[in-house]
């Protein structure tokens, strides 16, 4: 079905036609490749890049697995996405602060938040392998 058959039959539906298929439109894109969320992430935090170094040791750049489920911590399944953010402690203030930590975008922002509040602490866990990194880069 072409585009402009899928709008004129969402067109339809939409004034009343009941003979008119119902059309599914496909779900947000769930992006899967580490290369393209490490470039979103790197961008984002190019102003704080200790935070790129830590979503490379939290997630090795997932934010979802190859099945376009969230990517969760192998050692602590609340942990969620690029950053691994818990959502036992900050899925409560991630929503409160209309933050989606199951997004990209989402994720990197709560991370963002934490950052400010709390430096690099929520992420001590993984502190061997991002201060490595830290080290190379100087």
């Amino acid at each position: 079905m072409s585009q402009t058959d899928m709008i004129n039959q969402i067109a339809n539906t939409a004034n009343g036609d009941e003979t008119a298929n119902i059309i599914v439109l496909p779900k947000e894109t769930k992006e899967t490749n580490p290369e393209v969320i490490e470039a979103k992430t790197r961008a984002y935090f190019r102003n704080t890049p200790i935070l790129a170094d830590v979503a490379k040791c939290e997630s090795h750049f997932r934010q979802f697995d190859n099945d376009g489920s969230i990517h969760r911590g192998e050692v602590n399944h609340n942990d969620v996405g690029v950053m691994q953010i818990n959502e036992k402690y900050h899925l409560d203030t991630a929503l409160r602060l209309d933050i989606d930590i199951y997004s990209v975008e989402g994720n990197l922002a709560y991370a963002k938040y934490l950052y400010d509040k709390q430096g690099v602490a929520p992420w001590n866990s993984s502190g061997k392998c991002w201060r490595k990194a830290q080290i190379a880069q100087k």
